[in-house]
């Protein structure tokens, strides 16, 4: 089968790249290498698939839900010996290569409509490490989505998300995309961004994390209230205070204006505190 009468679905988030220029941003910034096992989320019709299997990585593994896709795919890139493809649902399916092993990059123009529980399955949550930890995520994303990732202390977008994958990865943006550069043009703008996962024994330990979930529940449920009002419910005010002082901030600050070393300076001397 070939893709030409293949409708693209939107229950499945379908949009097809067609920016050469993006593609290459996104191949430059993969800085792909001979030794790479690459993982391919939903590789569409796969424009950026060829352009993976054009570089030197030794694999590319690609998971797509959509059997008709499937089938195109296998057409198209089944003599290519580097190239595998599964059929499944990738919240659900296994994400390692035919040989059993994980891919060390993954590169991926991913349905919006799984954005948040795939960044979960593939950085893990701040108490729970993802099942593998790769090397470098190129993805193209939702531009919102983004601006909270890469927004810096201070800023609009900063938000507990924002908190949470810099606490787990170095987080950086490469270049904004526009609808145009799909075909069906999405109704919003996107956005290239790369995350770097700290490796385990960088990332906080378990009950440490736990401490800093609960702090950014209660901090960003008012983001537009100070510190001196969110966060007084976790413990009395003189100990608050004190504790605030003691990290070099203001109980007058908001909580988008904290950076996330500070929240977990925070989150020590609550441990502290509360047990």
């Amino acid at each position: 089968m070939s893709f030409s009468g293949h409708i693209p679905r939107k229950r499945f988030g379908q949009h097809w790249l067609k920016d050469q220029l993006v593609l290459e941003r996104i191949l430059s910034s993969a800085d792909l290498k001979n030794q790479d096992r690459v993982l391919e989320v939903g590789p569409g019709r796969g424009a950026l698939t060829e352009k993976l299997l054009a570089s030197v990585v030794s694999a590319v593994h690609a998971i797509e839900l959509d059997r008709d896709l499937v089938n195109g795919l296998r057409n198209r890139f089944g003599d290519e010996s580097r190239f595998s493809l599964t059929e499944g649902d990738v919240l659900s399916t296994s994400l390692n290569l035919p040989d059993g092993k994980p891919a060390n990059k993954v590169v991926a123009n991913i349905p919006y409509n799984i954005t948040s529980p795939l960044l979960s399955r593939l950085v893990g949550s701040l108490d729970k490490p993802a099942e593998t930890t790769y090397k470098i995520l190129v993805l193209l994303v939702q531009k919102e989505l983004a601006d909270r990732i890469t927004a810096s202390p201070g800023e609009t977008n900063f938000s507990a998300l924002s908190v949470r994958l810099q606490l787990m990865a170095r987080c950086m943006r490469v270049c904004s995309v526009s609808p145009r550069s799909f075909k069906p043009a999405p109704k919003v703008n996107s956005a290239v961004i790369v995350l770097e996962p700290l490796s385990p024994e960088k990332r906080l330990d378990i009950a440490l994390a736990r401490k800093v979930d609960v702090l950014l529940k209660a901090g960003f449920r008012a983001r537009r209230k100070m510190l001196r009002n969110t966060l007084v419910g976790l413990m009395n005010f003189d100990d608050l205070n004190n504790l605030a002082k003691s990290v070099g901030i203001g109980l007058c600050q908001r909580p988008q204006e904290i950076s996330p070393g500070s929240w977990v300076e925070l989150a020590k001397g609550f441990d502290r505190i509360t047990t």
